[in-house]
């Protein structure tokens, strides 16, 4: 798909701010807890946002992803990529203006996203995700 073809579905299913919304609103929904979604777009050219969350445990954040990946499919949204589905202890979902991040406990301890990206802006998600 070309780059002008990109813009123009993305226009027409809504802003990356809008899925990243809505993908914090699917994870939260099926119990993911303490999700945050980051505005990245000043700081890289790959991404929009990132929204990450926290499952319990690997049955958890695999059921997360497969809720995510079925709602959005039902709007006709596909990742370009998926990673760590199989060990589902940090599962990525890569929409391209939007990754979604699913990470158990110890992952996300670890890994410190927030941490990492902490130049970001944090988007407001007015209690639309689980915390």
């Amino acid at each position: 798909m070309s780059a002008a073809e990109q813009a123009a579905a993305r226009d027409e299913r809504g802003s990356s701010e809008a899925l990243a919304r809505r993908l914090a609103e699917v994870a939260g929904g099926k119990g993911a807890s303490d999700v945050v979604a980051l505005d990245v777009r000043p700081l890289v050219g790959y991404t929009d946002f990132m929204v990450i969350s926290t499952a319990r445990n690997e049955r958890q954040a695999k059921a997360i992803h497969d809720e995510v990946r079925e709602r959005l499919k039902a709007e006709d949204r596909r990742p370009a990529r998926e990673e760590g589905v199989a060990e589902a202890r940090w599962i990525l979902l890569d929409y391209l203006d939007c990754v979604l991040h699913v990470f158990t406990p110890d992952e996300r301890d670890r890994y410190r996203l927030e941490t990492l990206w902490g130049e970001a802006r944090k988007l407001d998600l007015g209690g639309s995700a689980a915390s």
